[in-house]
Protein backbone atom coordinates (compact mmCIF):
# COMPACT_ATOMS: atom_id res chain seq x y z
CA UNK A 1 0.00 0.00 0.00
CA UNK A 2 0.92 3.37 -0.83
CA UNK A 3 0.01 6.19 1.52
CA UNK A 4 0.53 10.10 0.64
CA UNK A 5 -0.31 12.34 3.34
CA UNK A 6 0.05 15.89 2.47
CA UNK A 7 2.74 16.47 0.23
CA UNK A 8 4.00 19.92 0.17
CA UNK A 9 7.01 21.03 -2.03
CA UNK A 10 8.05 24.35 -2.97
CA UNK A 11 11.19 24.85 -5.25
CA UNK A 12 13.11 28.23 -5.12
CA UNK A 13 11.10 29.65 -2.18
CA UNK A 14 11.34 33.31 -1.69
CA UNK A 15 12.52 33.95 -5.06
CA UNK A 16 11.04 34.99 -8.49
CA UNK A 17 10.95 32.14 -9.53
CA UNK A 18 9.11 30.21 -6.74
CA UNK A 19 7.24 27.43 -7.91
CA UNK A 20 4.42 25.52 -5.90
CA UNK A 21 4.74 22.18 -7.75
CA UNK A 22 2.97 20.19 -4.49
CA UNK A 23 0.49 21.56 -2.52
CA UNK A 24 -1.33 19.32 0.02
CA UNK A 25 -1.02 16.64 -2.55
CA UNK A 26 -3.03 13.25 -0.35
CA UNK A 27 -4.07 9.73 -1.35
CA UNK A 28 -3.91 6.34 -0.59
CA UNK A 29 -3.37 3.61 -3.43
CA UNK A 30 -4.29 0.06 -2.49
CA UNK A 31 -1.88 -2.82 -3.34
CA UNK A 32 -2.52 -3.97 -7.00
CA UNK A 33 -4.08 -0.87 -8.43
CA UNK A 34 -2.83 0.49 -10.99
CA UNK A 35 -3.13 4.43 -11.03
CA UNK A 36 -2.82 6.56 -14.17
CA UNK A 37 -1.89 10.15 -13.87
CA UNK A 38 -2.72 13.14 -16.15
CA UNK A 39 -2.36 16.96 -16.08
CA UNK A 40 -1.21 19.94 -18.17
CA UNK A 41 1.95 20.46 -18.32
CA UNK A 42 3.78 21.67 -14.86
CA UNK A 43 1.06 20.61 -13.20
CA UNK A 44 2.86 18.14 -10.85
CA UNK A 45 2.41 14.79 -11.78
CA UNK A 46 6.21 14.05 -12.97
CA UNK A 47 7.39 15.96 -9.68
CA UNK A 48 4.86 13.77 -7.37
CA UNK A 49 6.71 10.57 -9.14
CA UNK A 50 9.62 11.82 -8.46
CA UNK A 51 8.71 12.98 -4.73
CA UNK A 52 8.00 9.19 -4.90
CA UNK A 53 10.89 7.84 -5.86
CA UNK A 54 12.92 10.03 -3.00
CA UNK A 55 14.87 12.13 -6.12
CA UNK A 56 14.20 15.18 -3.75
CA UNK A 57 12.61 15.27 -0.16
CA UNK A 58 9.18 17.04 0.55
CA UNK A 59 8.95 20.01 2.15
CA UNK A 60 6.29 18.79 4.42
CA UNK A 61 4.08 15.24 4.56
CA UNK A 62 4.59 12.29 4.59
CA UNK A 63 4.97 9.02 2.11
CA UNK A 64 4.30 6.02 3.47
CA UNK A 65 4.90 2.21 1.42
CA UNK A 66 4.62 -1.28 2.11
CA UNK A 67 4.03 -0.34 6.22
CA UNK A 68 7.04 1.99 5.96
CA UNK A 69 7.80 5.62 6.42
CA UNK A 70 9.97 6.46 3.73
CA UNK A 71 9.57 10.04 3.65
CA UNK A 72 13.32 10.87 4.63
CA UNK A 73 14.60 7.72 3.06
CA UNK A 74 17.63 8.38 0.30
CA UNK A 75 16.79 7.42 -3.59
CA UNK A 76 18.86 4.53 -3.52
CA UNK A 77 17.14 3.50 -0.62
CA UNK A 78 13.63 3.42 -1.88
CA UNK A 79 14.97 1.67 -5.04
CA UNK A 80 14.66 -1.49 -2.89
CA UNK A 81 11.15 -1.13 -2.70
CA UNK A 82 10.55 0.90 -6.06
CA UNK A 83 10.75 0.02 -9.73
CA UNK A 84 10.95 3.01 -12.45
CA UNK A 85 10.95 3.64 -15.91
CA UNK A 86 11.61 7.23 -17.24
CA UNK A 87 10.11 8.47 -20.46
CA UNK A 88 13.88 9.20 -22.18
CA UNK A 89 14.63 5.17 -23.20
CA UNK A 90 18.11 6.18 -22.44
CA UNK A 91 17.69 6.99 -18.59
CA UNK A 92 18.00 3.86 -16.02
CA UNK A 93 20.37 1.86 -18.08
CA UNK A 94 24.35 1.60 -18.81
CA UNK A 95 24.16 1.98 -22.49
CA UNK A 96 27.88 0.69 -22.87
CA UNK A 97 27.21 -2.63 -20.98
CA UNK A 98 25.50 -5.52 -22.28
CA UNK A 99 21.93 -6.38 -22.12
CA UNK A 100 22.89 -9.70 -19.57
CA UNK A 101 25.00 -7.47 -17.78
CA UNK A 102 22.32 -4.54 -17.14
CA UNK A 103 19.87 -7.60 -17.03
CA UNK A 104 22.05 -8.90 -14.00
CA UNK A 105 22.05 -5.68 -11.49
CA UNK A 106 18.29 -5.34 -11.97
CA UNK A 107 18.24 -8.75 -10.12
CA UNK A 108 20.56 -8.09 -7.99
CA UNK A 109 19.17 -4.84 -6.89
CA UNK A 110 19.50 -4.37 -3.03
CA UNK A 111 21.85 -6.85 -3.00
CA UNK A 112 25.90 -7.16 -2.84
CA UNK A 113 26.70 -6.61 -6.69
CA UNK A 114 29.49 -8.86 -8.68
CA UNK A 115 29.36 -9.84 -12.32
CA UNK A 116 31.47 -13.09 -11.82
CA UNK A 117 29.15 -14.59 -9.78
CA UNK A 118 25.67 -12.77 -10.70
CA UNK A 119 26.02 -13.71 -14.55
CA UNK A 120 26.22 -17.03 -13.89
CA UNK A 121 24.97 -20.08 -15.94
CA UNK A 122 21.59 -20.50 -14.31
CA UNK A 123 20.94 -16.75 -14.56
CA UNK A 124 21.61 -16.20 -17.91
CA UNK A 125 19.07 -18.99 -18.99
CA UNK A 126 16.40 -16.98 -16.76
CA UNK A 127 17.06 -13.99 -17.95
CA UNK A 128 17.09 -15.43 -21.67
CA UNK A 129 13.66 -16.50 -20.96
CA UNK A 130 12.63 -13.24 -19.95
CA UNK A 131 14.00 -11.42 -22.68
CA UNK A 132 12.45 -14.27 -25.16
CA UNK A 133 8.68 -13.07 -23.46
CA UNK A 134 9.42 -9.74 -25.07
CA UNK A 135 9.15 -11.25 -28.64
CA UNK A 136 11.76 -8.81 -30.32
CA UNK A 137 14.07 -11.86 -30.76
CA UNK A 138 16.16 -10.02 -28.15
CA UNK A 139 17.35 -13.24 -26.38
CA UNK A 140 20.17 -14.27 -28.93
CA UNK A 141 21.96 -10.72 -28.38
CA UNK A 142 22.56 -10.83 -24.68
CA UNK A 143 25.94 -9.65 -25.34
CA UNK A 144 25.09 -6.79 -27.19
CA UNK A 145 25.49 -3.42 -25.54
CA UNK A 146 22.37 -1.87 -24.16
CA UNK A 147 23.13 1.16 -25.85
CA UNK A 148 23.12 0.14 -29.21
CA UNK A 149 19.49 -0.70 -29.22
CA UNK A 150 16.26 1.03 -30.53
CA UNK A 151 14.52 3.43 -28.57
CA UNK A 152 11.52 0.85 -28.03
CA UNK A 153 13.48 -2.19 -27.56
CA UNK A 154 15.53 -0.30 -24.44
CA UNK A 155 12.57 0.60 -23.28
CA UNK A 156 10.79 -2.80 -23.02
CA UNK A 157 13.89 -4.27 -21.32
CA UNK A 158 14.39 -1.29 -18.74
CA UNK A 159 10.62 -2.28 -18.06
CA UNK A 160 11.72 -5.92 -17.42
CA UNK A 161 14.39 -4.76 -15.47
CA UNK A 162 12.02 -2.66 -13.44
CA UNK A 163 9.71 -5.16 -12.73
CA UNK A 164 11.80 -8.31 -12.44
CA UNK A 165 11.99 -8.31 -8.32
CA UNK A 166 7.86 -7.61 -8.44
CA UNK A 167 8.70 -3.81 -6.54
CA UNK A 168 5.53 -3.13 -3.85
CA UNK A 169 5.54 0.54 -6.78
CA UNK A 170 6.36 0.65 -10.49
CA UNK A 171 6.56 4.05 -11.38
CA UNK A 172 6.24 4.77 -15.02
CA UNK A 173 6.45 7.95 -16.27
CA UNK A 174 5.46 8.83 -19.40
CA UNK A 175 7.64 6.23 -20.69
CA UNK A 176 6.19 5.80 -24.14
CA UNK A 177 6.17 9.71 -25.18
CA UNK A 178 9.59 9.93 -26.71
CA UNK A 179 8.62 6.48 -29.15
CA UNK A 180 7.34 5.89 -32.59
CA UNK A 181 3.75 4.72 -32.53
CA UNK A 182 4.00 1.30 -33.41
CA UNK A 183 6.49 1.11 -30.38
CA UNK A 184 4.76 2.60 -27.99
CA UNK A 185 2.03 0.11 -28.65
CA UNK A 186 3.99 -2.08 -27.52
CA UNK A 187 5.60 -1.08 -25.00
CA UNK A 188 2.08 -0.28 -23.27
CA UNK A 189 1.08 -3.72 -24.16
CA UNK A 190 3.73 -5.13 -22.26
CA UNK A 191 3.04 -2.63 -19.02
CA UNK A 192 -0.01 -4.14 -18.81
CA UNK A 193 1.08 -7.74 -19.32
CA UNK A 194 3.75 -7.13 -16.43
CA UNK A 195 1.32 -5.63 -14.12
CA UNK A 196 -2.15 -7.46 -14.78
CA UNK A 197 0.67 -10.42 -14.15
CA UNK A 198 2.28 -9.50 -10.99
CA UNK A 199 -0.64 -7.23 -9.69
CA UNK A 200 2.17 -4.60 -9.30
CA UNK A 201 0.92 -1.40 -7.87
CA UNK A 202 1.53 1.17 -10.11
CA UNK A 203 1.62 5.12 -11.09
CA UNK A 204 2.11 5.37 -14.37
CA UNK A 205 2.07 9.54 -15.96
CA UNK A 206 0.79 9.76 -19.01
CA UNK A 207 -0.16 12.64 -21.79
CA UNK A 208 -2.25 10.05 -24.11
CA UNK A 209 -5.74 10.54 -23.70
CA UNK A 210 -6.45 7.39 -24.78
CA UNK A 211 -3.94 5.55 -22.55
CA UNK A 212 -5.74 6.74 -19.72
CA UNK A 213 -9.03 6.37 -20.51
CA UNK A 214 -8.14 2.61 -21.19
CA UNK A 215 -5.62 1.63 -18.76
CA UNK A 216 -5.56 1.87 -14.66
CA UNK A 217 -8.46 0.83 -12.66
CA UNK A 218 -8.02 4.65 -11.18
CA UNK A 219 -7.27 8.23 -12.73
CA UNK A 220 -6.07 11.40 -11.53
CA UNK A 221 -5.87 14.84 -12.79
CA UNK A 222 -3.20 17.38 -10.92
CA UNK A 223 -3.44 21.36 -11.94
CA UNK A 224 -1.24 23.50 -10.10
CA UNK A 225 0.37 20.92 -7.51
CA UNK A 226 -2.96 19.89 -6.74
CA UNK A 227 -5.47 16.76 -7.52
CA UNK A 228 -8.50 18.27 -9.37
CA UNK A 229 -10.30 14.76 -9.67
CA UNK A 230 -9.95 11.28 -8.83
CA UNK A 231 -11.94 8.57 -10.92
CA UNK A 232 -12.02 5.62 -10.14
CA UNK A 233 -14.58 2.08 -10.15
CA UNK A 234 -17.76 3.13 -12.66
CA UNK A 235 -16.90 6.51 -12.92
CA UNK A 236 -13.23 5.51 -14.45
CA UNK A 237 -14.59 3.08 -16.67
CA UNK A 238 -17.11 5.72 -18.36
CA UNK A 239 -14.23 8.17 -18.92
CA UNK A 240 -13.58 8.96 -22.42
CA UNK A 241 -10.94 10.67 -24.26
CA UNK A 242 -13.56 13.74 -24.88
CA UNK A 243 -14.25 13.98 -21.39
CA UNK A 244 -10.77 14.67 -20.51
CA UNK A 245 -10.16 16.46 -23.27
CA UNK A 246 -13.32 19.07 -22.30
CA UNK A 247 -11.55 19.56 -19.06
CA UNK A 248 -8.26 20.44 -20.06
CA UNK A 249 -10.05 23.39 -22.55
CA UNK A 250 -12.11 24.20 -19.13
CA UNK A 251 -8.98 24.24 -17.33
CA UNK A 252 -7.28 26.45 -19.64
CA UNK A 253 -10.16 28.97 -20.12
CA UNK A 254 -10.30 29.62 -16.09
CA UNK A 255 -6.34 29.87 -16.05
CA UNK A 256 -7.08 32.85 -18.72
CA UNK A 257 -8.38 34.99 -16.01
CA UNK A 258 -7.42 36.78 -13.04
CA UNK A 259 -8.83 35.40 -10.32
CA UNK A 260 -10.65 38.23 -9.72
CA UNK A 261 -11.71 38.54 -13.23
CA UNK A 262 -12.94 34.69 -12.79
CA UNK A 263 -14.90 35.69 -9.71
CA UNK A 264 -17.15 38.57 -11.19
CA UNK A 265 -17.95 36.08 -14.36
CA UNK A 266 -18.56 33.02 -11.83
CA UNK A 267 -21.03 35.72 -10.13
CA UNK A 268 -22.91 36.76 -13.46
CA UNK A 269 -23.75 33.42 -14.27
CA UNK A 270 -24.66 32.29 -11.02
Amino acid sequence: MLELDNLQKTFHPGTPNEVRALQGVSLTLDPGSFLIIIGTNGSGKSTLLNAVAGTFFVDTGKIHLAGHNITRWAEHQRARLIGRVFQNPFSGTAPSMSIAENMALAARRGRPRGFGWALNQRLREELRERVRSLNMGLEGRLDNAIGSLSGGQRQALTLLMASWLKPELLLLDEHTAALDPKSADQVIRLSHEIIQRDKLTTLMVTHSMQQAVHLGDRLIMMHQGRILSDLRGADKARAQPDDLLRRFEEIRQRDRFSPSVAELLQRAYV
